[in-house]
């Protein structure tokens, strides 16, 4: 079985009104066969720091057996105390039995310090199906991953690809 590449996607709400509509698309691109969840969580983070977490009901069964909780071992093997430092490890080990390498050797990241207080997270492990012929093209090519990133509308507007009328019309599209 050929894994396409896995991203986590870190998405902030700082008055988190969840309808559906996430879980809607996410579904829609699933069964497009655009992307696979792998995992999927609810991070809320109160005044005081303090952190509730909620798993999405995003995976099947089958997803469930296979990944596990390969997004908590992303997050911070101690959010837990020591029972969730062990399910984290465990939940990494079998990721890399499985072959999968979710976080690279030298990651330095603490992705629930950046959530600010007093707001929410939607984190979202995905698996990019659509890239897995055009990875394994790359890779017949001899070429390699150097880095990847999303870029900012507001990062586009600077450099003239998008005007700033566009990012405000999506703004509003989106609300």
């Amino acid at each position: 079985m050929s894994i396409g590449p896995v991203q986590l996607l870190v998405i902030g709400f700082n008055q988190p009104d969840f309808e559906g509509e996430i879980a809607a698309e996410l579904a829609r691109l699933r069964e497009s066969d655009t992307v696979k969840v792998i995992d999927a969580m609810v991070v809320y983070k109160d005044a005081d720091g303090e952190l509730t977490v909620a798993h999405l009901d995003t995976l099947t069964d089958d997803d469930r057996v296979e990944f596990g909780a390969t997004l908590g071992a992303l997050i911070g093997l101690g959010f837990d105390g020591e029972e969730g430092a062990e399910a984290g490890a465990l939940a990494g080990a079998a990721a890399a039995a499985e072959g999968i390498d979710v976080v690279e050797q030298n990651a330095d990241w603490d992705v629930l310090a950046g959530i600010p207080d007093d707001s929410a997270a939607a984190l979202l492990l995905i698996e990019h199906h659509w890239a897995v012929p055009l990875r394994d093209a790359i890779a017949r090519a001899g070429g390699f991953r150097i880095d990847d990133g999303f870029i900012s509308p507001l990062d586009l507007v600077e450099i003239g690809l998008l005007g700033a009328e566009e990012v405000a019309e999506h703004a509003l599209a989106q609300n």
